[in-house]
């Protein structure tokens, strides 16, 4: 299994997508943007669409949310990279349980295909939503249960001035953490987790 975990989409251009092991011709992504229908812009969307547009990857986007599995898995029969988009983490739980593509997440791992995720995307492959910034306050702690295929949370696009505020939190957690700047992420390939990027990696 290998999963690619980021804060954000241009580290997966700069350097993200070289990290996977297939040339950038034979790389066939379905990008997921469910996320990104409960966010007040949807800009980030629109730059990274351009940005692969401009570097030349190969990509189709679809919305998982109402999909049935037989839709799911046509979408996705030619595709080798899932690329889980940002956005509203918690809605984007729901809509995966709903669906069921939790579990065909894992059969598509399991056949060989690589998972990338940014910001939203990346949190849910712990096993809890719990540090998002979008979780509904006093939603019960069921509801908060993510995909747990990596045994620690993601924060994502962090920055210097939320240190205080982030150590408090985690003395409330109680799985590791791993904190990434814009431009890192986390490459996880048969149970090694290696950190990638720019800059040292933040320990809180």
């Amino acid at each position: 299994m290998k999963l690619l975990l980021a804060s954000n989409g241009q580290f997966l251009i700069d350097k993200g997508y070289k990290l996977l092991g297939i040339p950038k011709d034979k790389i066939h992504i379905g990008y997921i943007i469910t996320a990104s229908k409960k966010v007040s812009s949807k800009e980030y969307i629109k730059i990274y669409k351009q940005l692969m547009k401009d570097n030349k990857y190969s990509f189709e986007e679809i919305d998982i949310e109402d999909k049935t599995e037989k839709e799911l898995k046509e979408f996705f029969k030619d595709k080798n990279i899932i690329h889980m988009e940002g956005g509203n983490t918690f809605y984007l739980l729901e809509a995966i349980k709903k669906t069921g593509f939790d579990k065909i997440l894992k059969e598509f791992l399991n056949e060989g295909k690589i998972y990338v995720g940014t910001s939203a995307g990346s949190s849910i492959m712990g096993p809890t939503i719990g540090f998002s910034s979008h979780v509904p306050e006093n939603t019960p702690e069921q509801k908060l249960k993510s995909l747990n295929f990596v045994p620690f949370l993601v924060k994502s696009h962090y920055k210097d001035v939320k240190a205080e505020e982030y150590r408090k939190i985690l003395k409330t957690i109680k799985y590791p953490v791993k904190i990434l700047r814009d431009g890192q992420g986390i490459l996880v390939e048969n149970g090694k987790y290696t950190f990638m990027g720019d800059g040292e990696e933040v320990k809180l």
